[in-house]
């Protein structure tokens, strides 16, 4: 390999100096200080410009973040979603992407309450995970992973009042209590009678058990909550009496 040194290079004036060919590297180890450059031209640096040699400071932007949903889990109907984080200005832009298809559902309507908290109605047709994006007015933003769940909260199939008269101390055999899209149900107010049991199941619970501990003519009312997946609940309220007659008969309503 060959190697041709020179101090210095320099063209006729109105002529172009072409060194080597397309393709080719050229390596150098000479450094230009700043005082150098000063004088000589300008860059623009996001949108500012500036000579060589000299500095400006830059303006960092600051992004909205998210750092919570709450419900997480809507039904189809408008419903508002209180939305946590940082860096929230009047009034931020919220858009539910669908996980899977992309489709987005812009809010019905957003209300700003402060820097960490706004409040989105949403009105969103189509079951499935969501990813939220916030934009500020000034179009910095930010884009969560699937932090929204949008489903059917469970359905009660089994009509509401009484589940039957019995004779007291008698066992009521199986009473079956179904709720589409319940993943289990529970007692949330009142009371079952002693001796029966709710036997939680996915889409439907029962009650059994053999009534004890009542001695006169006795309704319970209770209210049982079937609850979906996404923790999403329906109440429904009911009752069963046992009586103590003359001839301790059994009937059904």
């Amino acid at each position: 390999m060959s190697e041709v040194k020179v101090n210095k290079i320099s063209p006729r004036s109105g002529t172009t100096v072409t060194l080597g060919d397309s393709g080719d590297t050229f390596t150098g180890s000479q450094t230009v200080a700043n005082a150098a450059l000063q004088g000589s031209g300008q860059i623009t640096i996001n949108g500012q410009a500036v000579a060589l040699g000299g500095s400006i400071t830059l303006t960092t932007e600051t992004r909205p973040t998210v750092s919570g949903i709450s419900p997480s889990a809507i039904e189809n109907t408008q419903t508002a979603v209180v939305i946590t984080g940082t860096n929230f200005v009047s009034v931020p832009l919220v858009t539910a992407i669908n996980s899977t298809t992309g489709a987005q559902f812009t809010a019905d309507e957003v209300s700003f309450t402060s820097s960490t908290s706004i409040t989105a109605k949403f009105t969103i047709s189509v079951d499935a995970s969501y990813k939220l994006y916030v934009e500020n007015p000034d179009g910095n933003a930010v884009q969560t992973g699937a932090i929204l769940t949008v489903s059917d909260a469970p359905a009660w199939q089994t009509a509401a009042g009484t589940l039957g008269t019995f004779a007291g101390g008698a066992n009521i055999s199986t009473i079956t209590l179904t709720a589409t899209n319940s993943t289990g149900m529970t007692v949330q107010s009142g009371s079952l009678p002693g001796g029966i049991t709710l036997n939680s199941g996915s889409g439907s619970s029962t009650l059994t058990g053999t009534e004890s501990g009542a001695s006169a003519d006795t309704t319970y009312n209770f209210t049982i909550r079937a609850t979906d997946a996404e923790g999403q609940t329906a109440d429904r309220a009911f009752s069963l009496t046992f009586t103590f007659g003359a001839n301790n008969s059994m009937s059904f309503n």
